[in-house]
């Protein structure tokens, strides 16, 4: 199954003190199942990597090495979003508009959002009514699972945008 990953994910992959088991299988099942992306995750993981460089937690060079990586993964830049459905996702759920950005797309798509959520962002999915999926399917920090979005909450959001 698809999934759309976002940046604090990307930096699991390849900053060595955020590596995990969950993070590894979810880089193993993009081999068979190509992830998606808004184009503003290129722009976070490029700032990610640059600041983790400056702060000594990539040695020099190793920021433009991880994404140069990262660009040879098979994620596809899903373009920037619908702008209203966006701002209704952020206002709703009091959530950033780049958060928003990565829920927008995920709903959109019906397809689980691959992050290393914090406790508000679990939250925000799970009122947004995802489910708890196979566990084959994207892991957050906390152990919790982070799925599809029921119709309805898709539905309400789409209705905002429009």
């Amino acid at each position: 199954m698809a999934l759309v990953v976002d940046a604090s994910f990307a930096a699991a992959w390849f900053l060595p003190d955020e590596q995990n088991e969950a993070v590894d299988r979810i880089m193993a099942e993009l081999a068979y199942n190509p992830g998606l992306a808004p184009s503003l995750f290129w722009f976070e993981t490029r700032h990610l990597f640059l600041v983790a460089e400056r702060r000594g937690r990539l040695r020099a060079g190793e920021a433009a090495l991880s994404m140069t990586q990262l660009r040879l993964f098979p994620i596809s830049d899903a373009g920037t979003g619908a702008d209203r459905l966006i701002f209704a996702l952020a206002s709703r759920y009091g959530v950033s508009g780049y958060d928003a950005s990565y829920l927008a797309l995920a709903g959109a798509q019906k397809l689980p959002l691959a992050n290393q959520a914090a406790a508000k962002e679990a939250s925000t999915t799970r009122a947004m009514g995802y489910r708890r999926p196979s566990s084959r399917q994207a892991m957050s920090s906390s152990g919790r699972v982070a799925a599809r979005p029921a119709r309805a909450a898709l539905t309400s959001a789409t209705t905002a945008e429009n």
